[in-house]
Protein backbone atom coordinates (compact mmCIF):
# COMPACT_ATOMS: atom_id res chain seq x y z
CA UNK A 1 0.00 0.00 0.00
CA UNK A 2 1.20 3.74 -0.29
CA UNK A 3 0.58 4.42 2.99
CA UNK A 4 0.74 2.97 6.91
CA UNK A 5 -1.92 1.61 8.09
CA UNK A 6 -1.23 1.56 12.02
CA UNK A 7 -2.98 0.13 14.69
CA UNK A 8 -6.06 1.66 15.37
CA UNK A 9 -5.87 0.95 19.00
CA UNK A 10 -7.31 4.33 19.71
CA UNK A 11 -10.62 4.35 17.29
CA UNK A 12 -12.66 4.40 20.28
CA UNK A 13 -11.52 6.33 22.94
CA UNK A 14 -13.51 8.56 24.37
CA UNK A 15 -10.67 11.64 25.19
CA UNK A 16 -9.62 11.42 21.70
CA UNK A 17 -11.46 14.27 18.86
CA UNK A 18 -13.91 13.00 17.00
CA UNK A 19 -12.01 13.01 13.61
CA UNK A 20 -8.75 11.46 15.10
CA UNK A 21 -11.34 8.19 15.94
CA UNK A 22 -12.75 8.44 12.83
CA UNK A 23 -9.26 8.33 11.07
CA UNK A 24 -8.42 5.47 13.29
CA UNK A 25 -11.75 3.31 12.12
CA UNK A 26 -11.26 4.17 8.82
CA UNK A 27 -8.04 2.77 8.64
CA UNK A 28 -9.09 -0.70 10.67
CA UNK A 29 -11.48 -0.76 7.59
CA UNK A 30 -8.68 -0.10 4.92
CA UNK A 31 -7.02 -2.89 6.05
CA UNK A 32 -9.63 -5.54 6.97
CA UNK A 33 -11.04 -5.22 3.55
CA UNK A 34 -7.78 -4.95 1.66
CA UNK A 35 -8.27 -1.42 0.31
CA UNK A 36 -5.11 0.66 -1.23
CA UNK A 37 -5.92 4.35 -1.18
CA UNK A 38 -3.37 4.52 -4.10
CA UNK A 39 -5.26 2.16 -6.69
CA UNK A 40 -9.00 2.97 -5.07
CA UNK A 41 -9.11 6.82 -4.10
CA UNK A 42 -13.12 6.37 -4.79
CA UNK A 43 -13.58 3.91 -2.67
CA UNK A 44 -11.55 5.45 0.06
CA UNK A 45 -13.79 8.20 0.16
CA UNK A 46 -16.79 6.41 -0.09
CA UNK A 47 -15.83 4.39 3.25
CA UNK A 48 -14.48 7.75 5.29
CA UNK A 49 -18.27 9.56 4.26
CA UNK A 50 -19.61 6.61 5.62
CA UNK A 51 -17.22 6.48 8.85
CA UNK A 52 -17.67 10.63 9.41
CA UNK A 53 -22.18 9.72 9.49
CA UNK A 54 -21.40 6.53 11.36
CA UNK A 55 -19.84 8.23 14.11
CA UNK A 56 -22.54 11.53 13.85
CA UNK A 57 -25.36 8.80 14.45
CA UNK A 58 -23.42 7.09 17.35
CA UNK A 59 -22.77 10.83 18.91
CA UNK A 60 -26.06 11.52 18.59
CA UNK A 61 -27.91 8.42 19.97
CA UNK A 62 -24.81 8.39 23.43
CA UNK A 63 -25.08 12.59 23.51
CA UNK A 64 -21.60 12.77 22.37
CA UNK A 65 -19.45 15.03 20.32
CA UNK A 66 -20.66 15.16 16.70
CA UNK A 67 -19.02 16.50 13.42
CA UNK A 68 -21.04 19.88 12.48
CA UNK A 69 -19.33 19.69 8.86
CA UNK A 70 -19.27 16.24 8.01
CA UNK A 71 -17.88 17.28 4.34
CA UNK A 72 -14.67 19.32 6.03
CA UNK A 73 -14.65 16.35 8.10
CA UNK A 74 -14.19 13.71 5.17
CA UNK A 75 -11.39 16.29 3.70
CA UNK A 76 -9.53 16.14 7.18
CA UNK A 77 -9.80 12.41 7.35
CA UNK A 78 -9.22 11.61 3.98
CA UNK A 79 -5.55 14.23 4.40
CA UNK A 80 -4.51 12.74 7.55
CA UNK A 81 -5.19 9.02 5.96
CA UNK A 82 -5.14 8.80 2.68
CA UNK A 83 -3.05 12.34 1.72
CA UNK A 84 -0.50 14.21 3.06
CA UNK A 85 -2.42 15.47 6.56
CA UNK A 86 -1.79 18.91 7.46
CA UNK A 87 -0.05 19.80 4.03
CA UNK A 88 -2.80 18.41 1.76
CA UNK A 89 -4.61 21.56 1.82
CA UNK A 90 -2.09 23.62 0.77
CA UNK A 91 -1.84 21.59 -2.04
CA UNK A 92 -5.20 21.27 -3.12
CA UNK A 93 -4.88 24.90 -3.15
CA UNK A 94 -5.16 25.80 -7.09
CA UNK A 95 -3.18 29.22 -6.44
CA UNK A 96 -0.14 27.43 -4.69
CA UNK A 97 2.54 26.85 -6.95
CA UNK A 98 5.25 25.86 -4.44
CA UNK A 99 5.54 24.64 -0.92
CA UNK A 100 8.63 24.08 0.91
CA UNK A 101 9.32 23.40 4.82
CA UNK A 102 12.46 25.20 6.03
CA UNK A 103 12.10 23.59 9.75
CA UNK A 104 8.57 22.31 10.99
CA UNK A 105 7.41 25.70 11.73
CA UNK A 106 8.64 27.78 9.04
CA UNK A 107 6.61 26.59 6.27
CA UNK A 108 6.15 28.52 3.12
CA UNK A 109 4.37 28.99 -0.23
CA UNK A 110 4.58 30.45 -3.50
CA UNK A 111 1.68 32.05 -5.27
CA UNK A 112 2.19 34.28 -8.30
CA UNK A 113 5.59 33.78 -8.70
CA UNK A 114 5.74 35.61 -4.57
CA UNK A 115 6.42 33.58 -1.79
CA UNK A 116 4.77 33.76 1.64
CA UNK A 117 5.09 32.30 4.76
CA UNK A 118 2.09 29.75 6.36
CA UNK A 119 0.60 29.61 9.32
CA UNK A 120 1.25 26.28 9.89
CA UNK A 121 3.33 24.40 12.30
CA UNK A 122 4.44 21.07 12.62
CA UNK A 123 6.18 18.66 14.33
CA UNK A 124 9.77 16.75 13.35
CA UNK A 125 8.31 13.36 13.48
CA UNK A 126 5.02 14.68 11.23
CA UNK A 127 7.64 16.03 8.89
CA UNK A 128 9.79 12.51 8.22
CA UNK A 129 6.04 10.97 8.13
CA UNK A 130 5.06 13.32 4.94
CA UNK A 131 8.07 12.39 3.81
CA UNK A 132 8.19 8.77 3.91
CA UNK A 133 4.62 9.25 2.32
CA UNK A 134 5.24 11.03 -0.40
CA UNK A 135 8.55 9.00 -1.26
CA UNK A 136 6.61 5.60 -0.71
CA UNK A 137 4.88 5.68 -3.94
CA UNK A 138 7.97 6.60 -6.20
CA UNK A 139 10.34 4.29 -5.22
CA UNK A 140 12.54 6.45 -3.63
CA UNK A 141 14.40 6.62 -0.69
CA UNK A 142 16.51 9.32 1.90
CA UNK A 143 19.01 7.93 4.47
CA UNK A 144 22.28 9.14 5.89
CA UNK A 145 24.36 7.24 3.07
CA UNK A 146 21.69 9.55 0.33
CA UNK A 147 20.52 12.66 2.60
CA UNK A 148 19.24 14.00 -0.88
CA UNK A 149 15.94 12.62 -2.91
CA UNK A 150 14.29 14.10 -6.23
CA UNK A 151 11.05 11.98 -7.33
CA UNK A 152 7.28 12.67 -8.34
CA UNK A 153 4.30 12.66 -6.87
CA UNK A 154 1.11 10.80 -8.00
CA UNK A 155 -0.06 13.94 -9.43
CA UNK A 156 3.39 14.60 -11.08
CA UNK A 157 4.36 17.36 -8.79
CA UNK A 158 8.53 17.65 -7.94
CA UNK A 159 9.51 16.57 -4.76
CA UNK A 160 12.94 16.86 -3.51
CA UNK A 161 14.27 16.51 -0.06
CA UNK A 162 17.69 16.86 2.48
CA UNK A 163 17.73 15.47 5.69
CA UNK A 164 20.36 16.13 8.34
CA UNK A 165 23.26 16.50 8.80
CA UNK A 166 23.42 17.91 5.47
CA UNK A 167 20.16 20.48 6.83
CA UNK A 168 19.62 21.43 10.78
CA UNK A 169 15.97 20.02 9.71
CA UNK A 170 14.56 18.39 6.82
CA UNK A 171 14.29 20.82 4.39
CA UNK A 172 11.41 19.60 1.73
CA UNK A 173 10.45 21.30 -1.48
CA UNK A 174 6.97 20.63 -2.99
CA UNK A 175 6.77 21.61 -6.88
CA UNK A 176 3.14 21.29 -7.95
CA UNK A 177 2.45 19.98 -10.83
CA UNK A 178 0.61 22.88 -12.53
CA UNK A 179 -2.21 21.90 -15.35
CA UNK A 180 -3.59 25.46 -15.76
CA UNK A 181 -1.14 26.22 -18.84
CA UNK A 182 -0.69 23.53 -20.96
CA UNK A 183 -0.38 25.25 -24.32
CA UNK A 184 1.55 28.53 -26.46
CA UNK A 185 -2.41 30.03 -26.09
CA UNK A 186 -2.64 29.38 -22.59
CA UNK A 187 0.53 31.51 -21.88
CA UNK A 188 -0.58 34.12 -24.30
CA UNK A 189 -3.53 34.49 -22.30
CA UNK A 190 -1.75 35.46 -18.78
CA UNK A 191 0.46 37.33 -20.65
CA UNK A 192 4.09 35.55 -20.79
CA UNK A 193 4.07 36.11 -24.06
CA UNK A 194 3.42 37.58 -26.94
CA UNK A 195 0.98 36.78 -30.42
CA UNK A 196 4.18 37.90 -31.94
CA UNK A 197 7.00 35.91 -30.44
CA UNK A 198 4.13 32.60 -30.29
CA UNK A 199 4.11 32.88 -33.91
CA UNK A 200 7.72 32.86 -34.08
CA UNK A 201 7.81 29.30 -31.84
CA UNK A 202 4.56 27.49 -34.00
CA UNK A 203 6.52 28.06 -37.07
CA UNK A 204 9.82 27.14 -35.42
CA UNK A 205 8.02 23.90 -34.00
CA UNK A 206 6.72 23.50 -37.27
CA UNK A 207 9.50 22.92 -39.23
CA UNK A 208 11.88 20.90 -36.91
CA UNK A 209 13.94 23.25 -35.34
CA UNK A 210 16.49 22.67 -32.62
CA UNK A 211 15.08 24.70 -29.32
CA UNK A 212 16.73 25.89 -26.41
CA UNK A 213 14.48 27.26 -23.53
CA UNK A 214 16.89 29.36 -21.24
CA UNK A 215 16.35 30.86 -17.79
CA UNK A 216 16.62 31.50 -14.00
CA UNK A 217 15.15 29.29 -11.45
CA UNK A 218 11.00 29.66 -11.54
CA UNK A 219 11.00 31.66 -14.66
CA UNK A 220 8.93 28.70 -16.32
CA UNK A 221 11.25 27.40 -18.14
CA UNK A 222 9.51 23.47 -17.82
CA UNK A 223 5.79 25.34 -18.45
CA UNK A 224 7.60 26.70 -21.70
CA UNK A 225 8.73 23.74 -22.63
CA UNK A 226 5.77 21.71 -22.02
CA UNK A 227 4.14 23.89 -24.32
CA UNK A 228 5.97 24.13 -27.54
CA UNK A 229 5.88 19.88 -27.72
CA UNK A 230 2.14 20.73 -27.10
CA UNK A 231 2.49 22.49 -30.53
CA UNK A 232 4.53 19.68 -32.21
CA UNK A 233 2.22 17.49 -34.61
CA UNK A 234 -0.43 15.19 -33.17
CA UNK A 235 1.38 11.96 -34.95
CA UNK A 236 4.76 13.21 -33.68
CA UNK A 237 6.86 10.28 -31.40
CA UNK A 238 7.87 12.37 -28.64
CA UNK A 239 10.69 11.04 -26.29
CA UNK A 240 11.27 12.76 -23.19
CA UNK A 241 14.25 12.13 -20.71
CA UNK A 242 14.43 13.90 -17.26
CA UNK A 243 16.26 13.70 -14.15
CA UNK A 244 12.14 13.26 -12.46
CA UNK A 245 8.87 13.98 -14.35
CA UNK A 246 8.14 17.33 -15.13
CA UNK A 247 6.82 17.48 -18.43
CA UNK A 248 3.56 17.45 -19.53
CA UNK A 249 3.64 16.21 -23.42
CA UNK A 250 -0.28 16.05 -24.12
CA UNK A 251 0.36 14.12 -26.93
CA UNK A 252 -0.71 10.66 -28.29
CA UNK A 253 2.79 9.68 -29.35
CA UNK A 254 4.97 9.71 -25.91
CA UNK A 255 7.81 8.00 -24.50
CA UNK A 256 8.78 9.75 -21.09
CA UNK A 257 12.87 8.24 -19.59
CA UNK A 258 13.11 9.22 -15.88
CA UNK A 259 16.73 8.38 -14.37
CA UNK A 260 17.42 6.42 -11.70
CA UNK A 261 19.49 6.68 -8.49
CA UNK A 262 21.77 3.92 -7.38
CA UNK A 263 20.77 1.21 -5.26
CA UNK A 264 21.87 0.55 -1.45
CA UNK A 265 24.22 -1.53 -2.77
CA UNK A 266 25.00 0.75 -5.48
CA UNK A 267 24.48 -0.34 -8.48
CA UNK A 268 21.34 0.11 -11.02
CA UNK A 269 22.15 3.81 -11.53
CA UNK A 270 20.91 5.24 -14.91
CA UNK A 271 22.01 8.92 -15.58
CA UNK A 272 20.67 11.22 -18.43
CA UNK A 273 23.71 10.26 -20.49
CA UNK A 274 22.23 7.05 -20.83
CA UNK A 275 18.54 7.78 -21.53
CA UNK A 276 19.74 10.32 -24.14
CA UNK A 277 21.40 7.40 -26.21
CA UNK A 278 18.95 5.32 -25.22
CA UNK A 279 15.99 7.75 -26.62
CA UNK A 280 18.05 8.36 -29.76
CA UNK A 281 17.11 4.20 -30.44
CA UNK A 282 13.12 4.55 -29.88
CA UNK A 283 12.65 6.19 -33.16
CA UNK A 284 12.05 9.87 -32.03
CA UNK A 285 10.30 12.64 -34.19
CA UNK A 286 11.57 14.95 -31.50
CA UNK A 287 13.76 14.25 -28.68
CA UNK A 288 13.26 16.50 -25.39
CA UNK A 289 15.80 16.95 -22.51
CA UNK A 290 14.16 18.36 -19.42
CA UNK A 291 17.10 19.71 -18.05
CA UNK A 292 20.54 19.82 -18.46
CA UNK A 293 23.07 20.59 -15.98
CA UNK A 294 26.23 18.35 -16.62
CA UNK A 295 28.13 15.91 -18.72
CA UNK A 296 24.71 15.06 -20.48
CA UNK A 297 25.61 18.45 -22.55
CA UNK A 298 27.82 16.57 -24.82
CA UNK A 299 25.01 13.98 -25.57
CA UNK A 300 22.35 16.22 -26.59
CA UNK A 301 25.35 18.36 -28.12
CA UNK A 302 25.73 14.78 -30.55
CA UNK A 303 22.24 14.35 -30.74
CA UNK A 304 21.31 18.01 -31.79
CA UNK A 305 23.56 16.91 -35.00
CA UNK A 306 22.04 13.25 -35.65
CA UNK A 307 19.17 15.27 -37.77
CA UNK A 308 16.24 14.16 -35.09
CA UNK A 309 14.91 17.53 -34.04
CA UNK A 310 15.25 18.41 -29.88
CA UNK A 311 14.91 20.53 -27.53
CA UNK A 312 16.16 21.52 -23.76
CA UNK A 313 16.21 23.91 -21.08
CA UNK A 314 18.95 25.10 -19.51
CA UNK A 315 19.30 27.43 -16.32
CA UNK A 316 21.34 30.98 -17.73
CA UNK A 317 20.40 34.58 -17.05
CA UNK A 318 19.96 35.17 -20.80
CA UNK A 319 20.20 33.26 -24.13
CA UNK A 320 23.94 34.68 -24.71
CA UNK A 321 24.21 32.73 -21.06
CA UNK A 322 22.86 30.18 -21.81
CA UNK A 323 24.35 29.15 -25.52
CA UNK A 324 28.14 29.83 -23.17
CA UNK A 325 26.64 27.56 -20.61
CA UNK A 326 26.16 24.83 -23.35
CA UNK A 327 29.73 24.98 -24.48
CA UNK A 328 31.03 24.83 -21.24
CA UNK A 329 28.89 21.90 -19.83
CA UNK A 330 30.41 19.22 -22.40
CA UNK A 331 34.05 19.86 -21.11
CA UNK A 332 32.91 17.97 -17.86
CA UNK A 333 32.55 14.74 -20.07
CA UNK A 334 35.92 14.27 -20.24
CA UNK A 335 39.54 15.94 -20.93
CA UNK A 336 39.48 14.52 -24.76
CA UNK A 337 36.70 17.18 -25.25
CA UNK A 338 37.53 19.80 -27.70
CA UNK A 339 35.73 23.35 -26.87
CA UNK A 340 36.18 24.91 -30.05
CA UNK A 341 34.19 21.51 -31.78
CA UNK A 342 31.77 22.39 -29.09
CA UNK A 343 30.62 25.72 -30.04
CA UNK A 344 31.23 24.94 -33.39
CA UNK A 345 28.73 22.13 -33.37
CA UNK A 346 26.20 24.38 -30.87
CA UNK A 347 26.38 27.40 -33.43
CA UNK A 348 25.54 24.94 -36.36
CA UNK A 349 23.01 22.78 -34.53
CA UNK A 350 21.08 25.20 -32.51
CA UNK A 351 18.08 27.16 -34.07
CA UNK A 352 17.07 29.45 -31.45
CA UNK A 353 16.98 29.78 -27.81
CA UNK A 354 14.04 31.38 -25.79
CA UNK A 355 14.91 32.79 -22.68
CA UNK A 356 12.34 33.06 -19.97
CA UNK A 357 12.59 35.79 -17.11
CA UNK A 358 10.70 36.24 -13.62
CA UNK A 359 9.75 39.64 -12.97
CA UNK A 360 9.77 41.35 -9.70
CA UNK A 361 5.72 41.40 -9.50
CA UNK A 362 5.54 37.51 -9.74
CA UNK A 363 5.06 37.05 -13.63
CA UNK A 364 6.58 34.81 -15.91
CA UNK A 365 7.82 36.15 -19.57
CA UNK A 366 9.71 35.20 -22.43
CA UNK A 367 12.21 38.08 -22.40
CA UNK A 368 13.84 37.43 -25.79
CA UNK A 369 14.20 34.93 -28.75
CA UNK A 370 17.82 34.39 -30.50
CA UNK A 371 18.92 32.52 -33.23
CA UNK A 372 22.80 31.29 -33.63
CA UNK A 373 23.89 32.61 -37.38
CA UNK A 374 26.02 29.62 -37.77
CA UNK A 375 29.57 31.87 -36.90
CA UNK A 376 31.78 32.12 -33.82
CA UNK A 377 33.78 34.99 -33.63
CA UNK A 378 36.21 35.52 -30.72
CA UNK A 379 35.48 32.21 -28.90
CA UNK A 380 31.49 33.36 -29.21
CA UNK A 381 28.61 31.70 -30.65
CA UNK A 382 27.00 34.60 -32.89
CA UNK A 383 23.00 35.23 -32.84
CA UNK A 384 20.69 37.65 -34.10
CA UNK A 385 18.21 38.60 -32.03
CA UNK A 386 14.56 37.43 -33.47
CA UNK A 387 12.56 38.92 -30.48
CA UNK A 388 12.39 40.95 -27.77
CA UNK A 389 9.85 41.91 -24.95
CA UNK A 390 9.77 45.65 -24.15
CA UNK A 391 6.56 45.25 -21.53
Amino acid sequence: MSISLSSASGAEAPDLPPETRIACRLRDRLRSEGIDPAERPDEVERVAVAEVQRHNDFALARGLEAVDDESAAVRRVLASVAGYGPLQALLDDPSVEELWINAPDRIFVARGGRSERVALALTEEQVRDLVERMLHASGRRVDLSQPFADASLPDGSRLHVVIPDITRHWAVNVRKFLRTFRTLDDLVAVGSVTVEAVKILRTAIASGRNIIVSGATHAGKTTMLSALMAASQAEQRVVTVEETFELSVDLPDVVALQARQPSLEGGGEVTLRRLVKEALRMRPDRLVVGEVRDAEALDLLLALNTGVPAAATVHANSAADALRKLSALPLLAGRNIDVEFVRDALAASVDIVVHCELLDSGRRRVAEIVSPTGAVTDGVIVTRSVYRSHG
